[in-house]
């Protein structure tokens, strides 16, 4: 005979299960209430209190308290009642005042406000106005950058290179081609002090410059192998070399795909002459200002963050060995980037971007 408080039965309505979905997936909400939101969704699904005390590793008292809540509250129920303690000192209008401030205005003397100089300007305290920044998502100490591209062919060749991205043709090879220039042989003046324990590593401000080399790269985004060569410049010469050098390097039974950014000498009369005389070459130009449709991009930074930025180099030649030695190991266990977003996806970020953009104008 079953005994004991019968369970309260939950039965959710299309929104608040939409709704309770998305709080347990939340990364920024309370650990607590994406807790109870996953609580009443396995309620939903017909497990006991015990089943879900068991697999939260909760108490079986705290399942049924918010089980109860949620049947009597609904979503307000999930939500922690207000607690005894001091009325608050700010009334909503000043806290208002405040918001609009940092929002719509800035100080005399700065390109943003600080806490500091908020405080002072309104004549709320340091510590308040910091909670305010806090709840309220204001920092604006930051900035994020953006570029919105010009090209006429915007919405084609996203959709092309996207395409290319999420479904490479079959008999084909798709190489995200391009080269990072000015690559500076540094030498730094004093050792580099090793990383302890409560310590990090330690570099030297100066340095003695020794050179550059432009590294030419290819990435093959089906293995995720890279194709590269260090040159000494980056004139049309040197890419079309690199060109000649992917040509012998890929077999001559693939089309190749080439995915390239708007540079000048990419679309040089002999490198486009080059191309045109080898009819299994099909170029894929990025928009412009989209460096970042282009993947070698990526792989850039990878090389930039894990063999170059905190190398020291006594001669370019160094520095060129430091690279080809990277690029050996890294294609050993190459892997390729997953590409994800769809060129719809894209359009929609961009359609919110455009948003704020036109929020801002007045």
């Amino acid at each position: 005979m079953r005994k004991g408080r019968p369970t309260t039965a939950i039965s959710l309505r299309p929104d608040e299960r939409t709704q309770l979905k998305s709080m347990r997936r939340s990364r920024s909400l309370p650990a607590s209430i994406v807790r109870r939101a996953t609580i009443i969704l396995l309620a939903e699904d017909g497990l006991t209190n015990l089943d879900i005390a068991a697999k939260l590793d909760i108490t079986n008292s705290t399942v049924g308290f918010w089980r109860r809540r949620f049947a009597q509250y609904r979503m307000q129920g999930l939500h922690d009642e207000l607690r005894p303690g001091r009325p608050r000192s700010l009334e909503d209008e000043r806290v208002a005042e405040l918001i609009n401030t940092v929002l719509h205005t800035k100080p005399s003397n700065a390109t943003q406000w600080s806490v500091r100089a908020c405080a002072q300007h309104t004549g709320i305290s340091r510590s308040t106005v910091h909670r305010i920044f806090k709840v309220f998502g204001l920092q604006p100490h930051r900035t994020d950058t953006f570029k919105l591209s010009t090209d006429p062919f915007f919405v084609d060749k996203v959709r092309d290179i996207v395409g290319l991205y999420l479904n490479p043709p079959d008999s084909a090879l798709v190489l995200s081609v391009d080269e990072k220039s000015q690559i500076q042989a540094l030498n730094r003046t004093q050792p580099v002090l090793p990383m302890g324990l409560g310590y990090v590593e330690g570099v030297t401000h100066d340095y003695i410059r020794n050179g550059t080399t432009t590294l030419f790269a290819a990435l093959d985004i089906v293995s995720g192998k890279v194709l590269a060569q260090c040159k000494a410049r980056h004139r049309h010469q040197e890419f079309l070399s690199f060109l000649r050098h992917i040509d012998v390097n890929v077999p001559a039974d693939l089309d190749v795909h080439l995915i390239i950014d708007n540079y000048a000498a990419h679309k040089h009369p002999r490198v486009r002459a080059w191309l045109a005389s080898r009819p299994r070459y099909h170029v894929h130009y990025t928009p412009t200002y989209a460096s970042w449709l282009n993947q070698v991009e990526r792989w850039f930074g990878l090389i930039t963050q894990q063999s170059i930025r905190r190398g020291s180099f006594r001669s370019v030649s160094e520095l060129i060995r430091n690279i080809q030695k990277f690029i050996e190991n890294y294609n050993k266990n190459a892997r390729p980037f997953m590409w994800t977003a769809t060129a719809d996806s894209i359009f929609a970020k961009l359609t919110r971007l455009l948003s704020r953009i036109s929020g801002t104008v007045h």
